[in-house]
C-alpha cells in the first residue's frame, strides 16, 4: 500500500462500481433447456467470478444439486422458466456466504409464496425490489473501503520498508475479513430465530388440531 496507495485504492472502487445485477427484462421470457440457461448465467455473471476465464458460474450438476436438495422447484418438461432463473441468481449470490441448508431455509418460503404466482406479488416484484437497494448500497459500500484501506495504511509505521507495504495490505484484508465474518454471524442468527419461530408455529398449529 505504500506504492501507489491511490491508484490501488481507485482500482478497487471501480471495480464495486462495476457491480450490477442482471435487470429481469435481460431474461428471456420463453422457457430455456438447461444448456441454455447454464449459458445465460456464464454471459451475464462470468465478470463477477474471480477468474472469468476458467471459473463456472453456473453448471448442469449444480443445478440439479439445487433441484434434489429442494432449493429450486423442478423443471417442466426439462425447460426453466424466467422465475427458475430468479431464483439461481439468488442461489449464485447466497452460495459463497450460506450453507446449503441456509439456502434452503431462506428461499424455500419466498419460492413456495410467489414461485409462478398468478396474483399479487410475484418473484419478479420481490427480486426487482430487493435489488432496487443495490446502488444505494454499493456506494455505502465504497466509502466503508475507502476508511478500511486509509486505516490500513496508517498501521506497521515502524516496520521495515520492505515489510510495510505487505503488512499493510494483511491489515486491511484483515478488516474486510472481520466485516464478512460478522455479517456472516448475522445471517445465521436471523435464519436459526426465522427457524425457531417457524417451529413454535408450527407446533401451535398441529396442537390446535
Amino acid at each position: 500500500m505504500t506504492l501507489e496507495p491511490e491508484d490501488l485504492l481507485q482500482s478497487i472502487l471501480d471495480s464495486l462500481g462495476r457491480i450490477r445485477h442482471i435487470d429481469p427484462q435481460e431474461i428471456p421470457d420463453i422457457e430455456l433447456y438447461m444448456d441454455q440457461v447454464t449459458t445465460f448465467m456464464s454471459s451475464r455473471l462470468k465478470n463477477s467470478t474471480r477468474n472469468p476465464q476458467e471459473d463456472k458460474v453456473l453448471t448442469k450438476t449444480m443445478i440439479n444439486n439445487y433441484a434434489k436438495n429442494d432449493l429450486l422447484p423442478p423443471p417442466v418438461k426439462k425447460k426453466y422458466s424466467k422465475e427458475h432463473v430468479l431464483l439461481l441468481i439468488f442461489i449464485y449470490y447466497y452460495k459463497n456466504i450460506m450453507s446449503i441448508n441456509d439456502i434452503q431455509t431462506i428461499l424455500k418460503p419466498i419460492a413456495d409464496e410467489f414461485f409462478q404466482k398468478d396474483e399479487g406479488m410475484r418473484l419478479e416484484d420481490v427480486y426487482n425490489e430487493v435489488f432496487s437497494l443495490e446502488p444505494e448500497e454499493v456506494e455505502r459500500l465504497k466509502e466503508d473501503v475507502k476508511i478500511k484501506f486509509q486505516k490500513a495504511g496508517t498501521t506497521f509505521g515502524d516496520a521495515p520498508e520492505s515489510e510495510q507495504r505487505f503488512l499493510q495490505m494483511f491489515s486491511f484484508v484483515c478488516m474486510l475479513s472481520f466485516d464478512v465474518y460478522v455479517k456472516k454471524m448475522i445471517i445465521e442468527k436471523l435464519i436459526d430465530i426465522y427457524t425457531e419461530e417457524k417451529k413454535k408455529a408450527e407446533g401451535k398449529n398441529a396442537q390446535k388440531k
